[in-house]
């Protein structure tokens, strides 16, 4: 039985991608990383378990990618086609790819090709191929043509087929359909007629393939909206002879005939194919996965946002275009038999593994005979959540088994259901409990971080975001929005982890540190007026800004959420947009308690906070550049924030001042080295004079 699950957000469309979506997803040498390209200037690799980005390269303005980029799986480097001729060859470490290796090729690339086992391909638009290693060896090298006028390639693979490569491509001319076969280890190009489909003017929207020893099965969707099956032999009896091969139905109406966009195909394994479209013509696009050994719809996910019609699927993963966003959805299928196909294979279990709990199935705790009335629906209700986290308890103290993540991702997603159904239902204990699991991830239930926003429990998300290694910049800020927003009164009252803040958060509000006007913070006094005219206005009180610096802004509730904030895992390219949606004041209360931190980590020799899992001087500094970045223009018209702008200028130019220094120091630090190598050619006695500037 074939199952689709979640589905998660890896970006969203990138920045100069067309109304088609990015222009390929190709695997890396390394698992769960792929490159991203759009149809712009850009590559992104991503890590998808993490839903994050690794790396990123832009071609310059008025440059664009032509075709996606790949990875070299023999060297580890990746390979991309800018402008049709320009081949560029980079790996991870490099930056720019205005600096990276660049050959201008003769002709225009259609394609280069990559898989495990064998050097890349470069497939040319007229239809020849070269091998990269020769390509790298003659760039400007005369490139054939092999397509006639007119013909225009459609589509292609690459694959392994006995050890040896084997590349096929599809082209279209006036309607006609055309299959080239090229196999690497005799040369041998051979040239097939397609018929396919059963309408006269039938146009292929897609293709797939899947191989065996004998043949190349090629899968076409039809605008017919029927599947079609062509066997293409892999050892034809004439190779020189250009032979018509005609499908055959394989799946009737996998789609709506009046479908002209938003359709495609993709082979999953030898039973099962995914396809993209719209059923039915009144009915928005879906993914419907189908078993072609016995012509059953195994299941079907609606995507309400639309999608381009781009299909990618890797190991267990399906990644599309899902409105405006590249989505990855998990799939998993079983051992293909009848019994699977129509639903009706039954699941036997293993000794000791577990059923999901039936205290999720909350529907028999409504028909417990309470009344309907609203008292005693808030009694039921209320028993019920007890009743819930009792039975979990229970459930947690039994071993766990090789299936737990499993079954604790569909309680909670049980649960969640629940809460959307009724919404007066709230087990936020039990949810609690689950999320201290730590088998948990946002990708595996989203729902939880989304409805602790809506019922502002701050305790649960300060717990998520410890928790949960893969939540999107968008929620870190809603997140953070919350824990800037709600108030000192309502925050006593919650229950809150305060392991990381020490005492340093204590002087709140009033209460003075004794001594700080002594202190000198890593070359920095508060009172050392030295930044020409912006700092006259702090000179005329030195004593209050000191005395203010030296309190904590927040109370030690707040400054224990905002610490999980500094905590988090966030891309700078993501967060940046969410964060220009914070109001004002509070970005100015934020910079104020990461000034405080730096301030508090200035106190002593190592540079750190005292507490378990204290924010780090790292974290405060991208924190503070961050905030500055996407709301400078805005903070600096807030009055409030006037002293604070003027403190963090003069704490900027003092770090310019001591780095300058150090960099001097360094200079007679490499000169004494030097002297301490040389101390073998030295005399037993000697006077040397070291001039330091």
């Amino acid at each position: 039985m074939a199952a689709l699950e979640e589905e998660f957000t890896l970006t969203a469309v990138l920045l100069g991608s067309g109304p088609d979506g990015p222009l390929g997803v190709e695997p890396s040498n390394k698992t769960d990383q792929f490159l991203v390209t759009d149809s712009g200037r850009t590559v992104i690799l991503y890590k998808v378990s993490d839903q994050k980005p690794l790396g990123s390269w832009s071609v310059k303005q008025g440059q664009i990618i032509t075709c996606p980029a790949v990875c070299n799986f023999q060297t580890g480097e990746f390979i991309v086609v800018h402008d049709n001729k320009v081949l560029r060859i980079w790996n991870n470490e490099d930056v720019n790819l205005d600096k990276v290796f660049k050959a201008t090729l003769s002709a225009e690339v259609y394609r280069i090709h990559s898989i495990q086992g064998t050097e890349p391909l470069v497939l040319f638009k007229e239809g020849a191929v070269r091998s990269l290693e020769a390509l790298l060896e003659e760039p400007q090298q005369k490139i054939e043509t092999v397509i006639s006028d007119e013909e225009v390639i459609k589509w292609t693979k690459f694959f392994m087929v006995f050890r040896h490569p084997v590349l096929i491509f599809i082209t279209e001319k006036h309607g006609n359909y055309f299959a080239y076969v090229q196999k690497f280890n005799s040369r041998i190009l051979s040239k097939y007629t397609l018929v396919l489909g059963q309408e006269e003017n039938s146009v292929i929207q897609s293709f797939s393939t899947s191989v065996d020893r004998k043949f190349i099965s090629l899968m076409s969707l039809s605008s017919d909206g029927c599947v079609y099956e062509t066997l293409i032999p892999i050892h034809p009896s004439d190779p020189e002879k250009n032979q018509r091969v005609v499908g055959s139905l394989l799946l009737k109406s996998a789609v709506s005939g009046n479908a002209r966009s938003g359709v495609g195909l993709t082979v999953l394994d030898k039973d099962h194919v995914a396809v993209l479209g719209p059923p039915l013509p009144t009915s928005k696009e879906c993914l419907s996965i189908w078993n072609i050994k016995f012509q059953t719809l195994q299941t079907s996910k609606e995507l309400p946002q639309g999608t381009s019609g781009q299909l990618w699927y890797y190991g267990e993963n399906l990644f599309m275009l899902h409105g405006k966003f590249l989505t990855v959805i998990p799939y998993k299928c079983e051992v293909s038999s009848l019994a699977g196909a129509l639903g009706k294979l039954k699941h036997s279990q293993n000794p000791g593994t577990h059923a999901i709990p039936h205290f999720v199935n909350w529907e028999a705790s409504q028909e417990s005979g309470l009344g309907s009335q609203n008292s005693e629906q808030t009694k039921r209700i209320k028993g019920s959540e007890k009743h819930i986290e009792v039975e979990l308890r229970k459930f947690l103290a039994i071993k766990r088994t090789p299936d737990f993540h499993t079954i604790i991702g569909d309680i909670v997603i049980g649960l969640l259901e629940r809460c959307k159904t009724e919404p007066s239902f709230y087990p936020r204990n039990a949810l609690m409990q689950l999320i201290q699991t730590h088998v948990l991830s946002y990708s595996l239930c989203p729902g939880l971080m989304e409805i602790a926003l809506e019922k502002t429990d701050v305790q649960m998300l300060q717990l998520c975001l410890q928790q949960f290694p893969d939540i999107p910049e968008s929620v870190t800020c809603a997140c953070l929005k919350i824990f800037l927003g709600i108030g000192d009164d309502s925050l006593q009252e919650t229950d809150i982890n305060m392991e990381s803040v020490s005492d340093y958060a204590s002087t709140v509000q009033g209460e003075k540190m004794e001594e700080q006007a002594e202190i000198l913070q890593n070359g920095f006094n508060l009172e050392d007026d030295n930044c020409e005219n912006c700092a006259q206005q702090l000179s005329a009180k030195p004593q209050a800004a000191v005395e203010e610096a030296a309190l904590c802004p927040v109370i030690p509730k707040r400054a224990a959420l905002l610490n999980a904030i500094l905590h988090s895992a966030y891309s700078e390219t993501f967060l940046l947009p969410h964060l220009k949606g914070i109001p004002a004041q509070h970005i100015t209360l934020f910079l104020q308690y990461l000034y405080f931190l730096y301030l508090k980590c200035s106190e002593n020799v190592t540079m750190t906070l005292p507490g378990i899992h204290p924010p780090t001087l790292n974290q405060i500094m991208d924190w503070i550049c961050l905030l500055l970045d996407a709301n400078f223009t805005v903070v600096v018209m807030i009055p409030e924030a006037k002293r604070l702008l003027l403190s963090l200028y003069k704490f900027v130019k003092s770090q310019i001042s001591i780095c300058s220094e150090l960099n001097k120091i360094e200079v007679g630090f490499r000169e004494l080295q030097k002297l301490n190598q040389e101390k073998n050619n030295r005399e037993l006695y000697s006077i040397e004079v070291l001039e330091l500037f």
